[in-house]
C-alpha cells in the first residue's frame, strides 16, 4: 500500500518535471532555462494540471489527477476531511434523508434466488401481502432466478422512482400446488428508520434502539417516547451502542427533550468559526423522567453529543465503554457535478467545555486506536480509560468528568471477551447460520407465530426448543467445550434472527436484550441512580 506521502511526492515531482520540461515541443533547447514565471499559490495546481495535460507524452486524465490531488491534500489535515464524488454522496444521501424510493423489502440471495427476510413496515410489499419466505423469481415477466443475480442488480431491478409499477413473480413455500403468484406493486417512498426498536419492558422500564441521527430521528423519538408513555413507562433507557452518528440538528431537539429551557446542549467552534452556541428552546416534556444511555466504543459524533450533553447536566446515567471520540464538525462544499469537499471547519464541545474528538495528528494511528485501547485494557477495566488531571471538568452538579476523546460512561461494562469460537465464526462469516435462521423461520412460520408474541417465542427458546443448532455445527472437530459455547452463541443468533425475520426489526434487538450485561446494568443503574449522580468526595 503506497505511503501517505507519495501523492504529494508524486506531485511534487510532476511540478518541477512540468517546469525543466516546459520548451520541449517549441522549438527551444528543452534545457535552456528562461526566467521563472511565478504564480500565485492557488494557480499553481491547476497550471501544473494544464501542462501535463497539454504536453504529457501519453494521454491523461485529468479527473483523476485532479482527484488524486485533492486526496493527498486532505490527507494532510484531519482524518474526517474528505472529498466525495457525486455518487458517494448519492449513496450516502439515503439513509440520512430517511428514505429511499422502491417496493420496500429486506432481502438475502440464497441458490441465486432474491428471498424476502421481511416486508418493510408500510411499504409497497407489506400492503400487497408479501410475506417472509417468499422467493422473487421474475420481474416484469422476466425470470430472474438462477441468473447470476448480485446485490447490485437486485436493487437495480426492484428499486425505482415512486409512482411506477413493477410486476414480480412470487413463490411460496408451503403452498400446496407450488405455483407462482403474480403481484404488482407501485413503488413508493419507503421509510428508513433510525428508532429500530421502541418497546415496553418490565417494571415500567421503556427502550429505545437509535441507529442513527438522520433527518427525521427526532420525529421518530417524539413519537416512540409517546407511545411508551401512554403504555406506562416511567423510565427509559435510550440504545445508542454502534450509532455512528448523523446530523447535529437530529440530536439537539432529542435532548431537549429531557432539559430545560435555555440549556446548554454542545458548541461548536473553530480557528476561523466563531463560538456557536446550541440551546434548548423550551423546557422538555419528560425532563423528569430517570434515564439511563447505554453507549459503547462505536457510538460516535452526534451520539456522543446527546451523551455527553444528558451527562454534563447529570441528568441521565451513561452505561457502557468509551465512546469512538469523533467530535469534529464537517461543512459540505459542492463543487459543480463532481462531488464536494467535506470539510472539517470546527469542533464540539460537551457544556463543561470537554472537547469530544480524539487525538490525532503527527504520531498518532487513528485509524489504529482501538488497538492502543485494547493494549491499555480500556475494554475490560474501567480504571484504564486515561484521566489527565489537566483535562478534568464538572457537571452541573459538580461531578467531575475529563475530556481527552469520547464519553467515558459512569457505569463501567466489560465488554464479552468470552471466546468465539472458529466454528461460530464460520458460521456467521460464511452467512450460514442467517441463512438457517431464514429456512428454519420459513419451514415453521404458522407454528411460530401461533406461540403468540416474540417474549413467548423466546420463552420457547430458553425452555429448550429445538433449533437445529447441533445439525447446523455438525462435523465440528473442536473440543467439547469450544462445541459447548459455539452451540450456545449459535441458538442464541438463529432466536434473534428468527425473531427480526418474523416479527420485524424491533423484535430481532428485543431477543438480544436477553444476554446482554449492558442492558442489565443499565436497568441496575435505575436503582443508583442517586448515589452515580452525587459527586464524589475527596
Amino acid at each position: 500500500m503506497p505511503r501517505a506521502w507519495m501523492p504529494i511526492a508524486l506531485g511534487i515531482a510532476l511540478c518541477l518535471g512540468a517546469y525543466f520540461g516546459r520548451g520541449l515541443g517549441s522549438g527551444t533547447n528543452a534545457w535552456e532555462f528562461t526566467e521563472p514565471h511565478f504564480l500565485p499559490s492557488g494557480q499553481v495546481l491547476g497550471s501544473v494540471l494544464d501542462r501535463i495535460d497539454r504536453m504529457y507524452v501519453d494521454p491523461v486524465d485529468r479527473s483523476r489527477l485532479t482527484d488524486i490531488a485533492i486526496d493527498a491534500i486532505l490527507d494532510e489535515l484531519d482524518p474526517h476531511s474528505d472529498w466525495f464524488s457525486a455518487q458517494e454522496l448519492a449513496a450516502m444521501a439515503e439513509p440520512m434523508e430517511g428514505n429511499f424510493e422502491g417496493i420496500g423489502v429486506e432481502f438475502l440471495l440464497q441458490d441465486d434466488t432474491i428471498m424476502v427476510v421481511t416486508p418493510i413496515e408500510g411499504g409497497p410489499s407489506e400492503k400487497a401481502g408479501i410475506q417472509s419466505g417468499d422467493r422473487i423469481v421474475s420481474v416484469d415477466d422476466s425470470v430472474i432466478a438462477g441468473t447470476g443475480l448480485t446485490n447490485s442488480k437486485v436493487m437495480r431491478l426492484l428499486k425505482g422512482p415512486a409512482g411506477t409499477s413493477v410486476g414480480l413473480g412470487l413463490l411460496r413455500p408451503g403452498n400446496a400446488d407450488s405455483a407462482t403468484f403474480e403481484v404488482t406493486l407501485r413503488r413508493s417512498r419507503i421509510p428508513i428508520h433510525s428508532v429500530v426498536a421502541s418497546e415496553p419492558m418490565l417494571d415500567g422500564t421503556g427502550y429505545i434502539k437509535v441507529v442513527r441521527f438522520a433527518r427525521n430521528t427526532h420525529e421518530e423519538f417524539d413519537a416512540a417516547l409517546s407511545d411508551l408513555r401512554d403504555r406506562g413507562v416511567n423510565r427509559l433507557v435510550v440504545d445508542l451502542r454502534g450509532n455512528g452518528g448523523g446530523y447535529l440538528h437530529a440530536a439537539v431537539p432529542i435532548v431537549e427533550r429531557f432539559l430545560d429551557k435555555n440549556d446548554l446542549v454542545v458548541y461548536t467552534q473553530g480557528a476561523a468559526q466563531p463560538r456557536r452556541d446550541y440551546v434548548t428552546e423550551r423546557p422538555g416534556r419528560h425532563r423528569s423522567l430517570p434515564l439511563v444511555i447505554m453507549v459503547d466504543e462505536g457510538s460516535a459524533s452526534a451520539s456522543e453529543i446527546m451523551a455527553g450533553a444528558l451527562q454534563d447536566h447529570d441528568r441521565a446515567i451513561i452505561v457502557g465503554r468509551r465512546t469512538f471520540g469523533k467530535g469534529l464538525v464537517q461543512e459540505e462544499f459542492p463543487v459543480a457535478d463532481r462531488g464536494a469537499l467535506r470539510l472539517t471547519v470546527a469542533r464540539y464541545y460537551t457544556p463543561s467545555g470537554r472537547s469530544i474528538q480524539r487525538p490525532y495528528g503527527t504520531g498518532v494511528d487513528y485509524e489504529e486506536e482501538w488497538l492502543e485501547r485494547e493494549a491499555r485494557g480500556e475494554y475490560v477495566e474501567a480504571d484504564s480509560v486515561p484521566k489527565v488531571d489537566s483535562l478534568a471538568y464538572l457537571t452541573a452538579g459538580g461531578r467531575t468528568v475529563y475530556g481527552g476523546g469520547g464519553i467515558a460512561p459512569d457505569v463501567f461494562v466489560p465488554l464479552d471477551t468470552g471466546s468465539f469460537p472458529a466454528s461460530y465464526r464460520e458460521l456467521v462469516y460464511a452467512g450460514r447460520l442467517r441463512e438457517h435462521a431464514f429456512q428454519l423461520g420459513t419451514q415453521r412460520r404458522n407454528a411460530l407465530l401461533g406461540l403468540g408474541s416474540v417474549a413467548d417465542f423466546l420463552d420457547a427458546v430458553d425452555a429448550g426448543m429445538d433449533l437445529g443448532a447441533a445439525t447446523l455445527i455438525e462435523g465440528s472437530y473442536r473440543p467439547d467445550e469450544e462445541r459447548e459455547r459455539s452451540m450456545l452463541l449459535t441458538r442464541r443468533r438463529i432466536a434473534e434472527r428468527i425473531a427480526h425475520n418474523l416479527w420485524g426489526e424491533s423484535a430481532g434487538h428485543l431477543a438480544s436484550l436477553r444476554r446482554d450485561a449492558e442492558w442489565q446494568a443499565a436497568l441496575a443503574a435505575f436503582d443508583d441512580m442517586e448515589s452515580l449522580l452525587t459527586p464524589s468526595k475527596n
